[in-house]
């Protein structure tokens, strides 16, 4: 007897090490359920509770699909319910997460972010969040740092890449596409030669140039809002599951 290790996968890298930040990338989505209720049928025990606030969270575990980090893990909560509200009263965690998860039906589906029609509606219907259970999208991955030093820096995501941008269609082919880092330090503006008549300013004159502000996090995404598209999909597709009232909101 002996072992063929040739058909081997490569090895996992080192436990702890990050996905280089900017990273493109296919990747699925697994819920790990936390045993709080939704508010359908479909989603029992699906959602985590928050333990600082009444937030109830999507728990979810992103893995690579394809390419140099393919079956590299990690993770992300994003609030359906609950937590800070805006000045309607309606939970700002979940308007940015409901943006989130339109914009991964729409990657993984293919569908024109801009595309109005029935049909495209009635495929951003959503029974229960348990829906998008194993749903494959495009993503950019960042590198977040912590906010404590005690903490790791964690991966998350940036950006869903929808169907209308330029590297869609090579990432869910599983292609290698250059990073597009989020958090990289700022360029240094391009040195410019002072008029031979203007006499260089002293060391001790010289002012500081300010850095410039760093990417926003994931949650400040520039894709659509969902909140038209699933209030009208009911009555636009005739026999499309209805929405939860709190899907609406």
């Amino acid at each position: 007897m002996s072992y063929d290790l040739n058909d081997a996968q490569p090895q996992m890298a080192p436990i702890g090490e990050l996905i280089p930040d900017g990273t493109f990338a296919k990747v699925r989505l697994t819920i790990r359920p936390g045993g709080v209720n939704g508010a359908t049928p479909a989603d029992a025990g699906l959602l985590k509770a928050s333990q600082s606030s009444d937030a109830r969270m999507l728990d979810c575990e992103f893995t690579v699909v394809e390419g140099p980090h393919a079956r590299r893990k990690f993770w992300q909560s994003f609030t359906v319910a609950g937590g800070k509200l805006d000045e309607k009263g309606q939970s700002i965690g979940w308007k940015i997460s409901k943006s989130t998860f339109r914009a991964i039906v729409d990657s993984a589906l293919g569908l024109d972010p801009r595309d109005e029609s029935p049909a495209a509606k009635a495929k951003r219907v959503l029974p229960g969040l348990r829906h998008l259970e194993g749903i494959v999208f495009a993503a950019r991955i960042m590198v977040e740092p912590a906010s404590n030093p005690q903490y790791r820096d964690q991966n998350r995501i940036a950006n869903v890449v929808l169907p209308d941008e330029p590297h869609h269609a090579a990432i869910m082919r599983g292609e290698t596409v250059p990073p597009d880092p989020v958090n990289a330090p700022p360029r240094k503006a391009a040195s410019v030669a002072a008029p031979g008549w203007q006499a260089p300013a002293p060391a001790w004159g010289a002012a500081t140039q300010p850095a410039s502000s760093t990417a926003p996090a994931w949650g400040a995404q520039t894709v659509p809002t969902a909140a038209a598209a699933t209030q009208a999909s009911a009555s636009a597709a005739p026999g499309a599951p209805a929405m939860p009232a709190w899907l609406n909101g």
